[in-house]
Parts: C-alpha cells; sequence; structure tokens
C-alpha cells in the first residue's frame, strides 16, 4: 500500500509535516530581508545621501569619496569647477549621475550630494546653488 500525499495549509501537496515549497520561499525572503537591512545600514555610514541612487553608483561614488579622502585629487576623477562658482565642483559618476563637491578653504573638499545628471542640470549647469 503506497502512501498519501496531504495538502498543505498554503494548497500544496507532498508526503512531508510542512510544505517545502513554501518553506523555501520564506527562506529566500529571510535572505533578502537581511540583505537589504545590511545595505540600508552600510548607507546611513555615507557622508552624503545615496539611498536614492542604483547600487552599481553608489558603489562607484564611495569609491570616488574614498580616494578624495585619501588625498587624490577630483581632476583624476575627471571633476570639473564650474564656471560660475569656483568653489563647485562636478564630478562624474558614469554617464548618468555627478557627485558635487564645495571646495572650503579650511575644510578641503566637501561632498554635497550626489544626483542624477538630469537633475544637476536644473540644478547646477544654469547657474543656481
Amino acid at each position: 500500500m503506497g502512501r498519501r500525499k496531504k495538502t498543505f495549509d498554503c494548497g500544496h501537496q507532498g508526503y512531508g509535516r510542512y510544505c517545502h515549497r513554501c518553506r523555501q520561499k520564506e527562506e529566500a525572503r529571510a535572505r533578502e530581508a537581511e540583505r537589504r537591512q545590511a545595505w540600508r545600514e552600510r548607507l546611513r555610514d555615507d557622508p552624503i545621501e545615496l539611498g536614492h541612487l542604483p547600487r552599481r553608483v553608489v558603489e562607484k561614488t564611495r569609491a570616488i569619496l574614498e580616494g578624495l579622502r585619501d588625498g587624490r585629487d577630483y581632476t583624476d576623477y575627471h571633476g570639473k569647477r564650474m564656471h560660475y562658482d569656483r568653489t563647485v565642483i562636478s564630478i562624474p559618476i558614469g554617464r548618468s549621475y555627478r557627485l558635487i563637491c564645495r571646495d572650503d578653504p579650511e575644510r578641503g573638499l566637501v561632498p554635497v550630494e550626489a544626483l542624477s545628471h538630469e537633475a544637476y542640470n536644473t540644478r547646477y549647469v544654469k547657474g543656481r546653488t
């Protein structure tokens, strides 16, 4: 005589004590939640808000910020001073994002914000700071 399949509360059928399919989904959700929480905690340590940017842009921005902190020049990252205000420096982060810094005589290069190229064009290119 063969074993009988059970129908679990979730609607799936199987032989075990619980639904393995649903358990795997729960474990995957828990791992994803832990990964997101760890990412949010890393974002809290950044000197400027980076949570609105894609992950690859955040990582590249962090690398640039670390290099600037270690004493590298902003021109190493193709950064340029703005014509209307020579204290504002724009550093490209890929094709679609920019890192804005201010050149403070006392504190050195201070990161202000990282933003999309579209927001950068409306906020900084026309001379509005």
